[in-house]
């Protein structure tokens, strides 16, 4: 897939648009699955202002989103965190959730386990490897689906009750990484009401109603509930691609 997203923030002045390429690959690769390039533009002229490496926005604007979710969703004690799936994204959740949050135990799990081991043994802090997603999974407080699974690989009745879930994966509509029972059982949130009813999978196909954008949760106008069980699916959305490179090119700016 070759996609294209443009975005215009006025509260930003800033002006985007992010090329990203998606390859499904059948066996572990060295190439990531998804790659991106973001052209930031002079948005009172079209100037085109700077050419930025998509893929780390792309990775490091997604983990920031689902921590943003977590620190409203979160239940009150929360010591373990669970991530499934060992890429580049896994990566990029787990720095930023251990430098926001405490949690006394991180596990992971992978389809292909030395993937994952070369994930806890490159990382900063300790992580368990575990053998199976129910074993990562079971009495998780916070829980990151960072997969490139099509069908279900995390089940409703795994999950602790009162667990918070980022499922970041699974962003075709007919993808799946969370099963009807958690879909149907949780209070669900989505960055974008409009993306997720025709983007993701997990809610079309569970047909699991959306209880609020995470956007209604920031501004106040709904509750965010975290004594309940929630999920977040997150698709992404290019106004996070535009304003994380105009930050990017800001900074640089003031530094040159």
């Amino acid at each position: 897939y070759l996609g294209v997203m443009p975005a215009y923030s006025a509260a930003e002045d800033a002006l985007a648009a992010k090329l990203v390429t998606f390859y499904e690959h059948l066996k572990d690769s060295s190439v990531p699955s998804h790659q991106a390039t973001v052209l930031l533009f002079d948005p009172s002229n079209g100037t085109l202002k700077a050419v930025l490496d998509g893929s780390v926005i792309t990775a490091k604007r997604t983990a920031a989103v689902s921590a943003i979710a977590t620190k409203l969703l979160m239940p009150a004690f929360a010591e373990v965190l669970c991530i499934l799936g060992a890429g580049v994204q896994a990566y990029s959740h787990y720095d930023i959730f251990t430098e926001l949050f405490t949690f006394k135990e991180v596990r992971i799990w992978n389809r292909t386990k030395e993937k994952a081991e070369r994930f806890a043994g490159s990382v900063g802090g300790p992580v368990r490897v575990c053998s199976s997603a129910r074993e990562a999974v079971t009495g998780a407080d916070v829980i990151v689906t960072v997969t490139m699974a099509t069908a279900p690989i995390l089940f409703g009745d795994w999950v602790k009750p009162g667990a918070h879930i980022n499922a970041v994966g699974a962003s075709r509509p007919d993808w799946r990484e969370l099963d009807d029972e958690l879909m149907k059982n949780s209070v669900l949130f989505v960055d974008s009401r409009d993306a997720a009813l025709t983007e993701s999978g997990d809610v079309i196909l569970s047909g699991a109603e959306i209880f609020a954008e995470l956007g209604e949760v920031l501004k106040g106008t709904k509750p965010a509930l975290p004594e309940k069980t929630t999920v977040f699916k997150s698709l992404g959305m290019a106004v996070e691609d535009t304003v994380a490179a105009k930050f990017v090119y800001d900074a640089w700016s003031a530094a040159n």
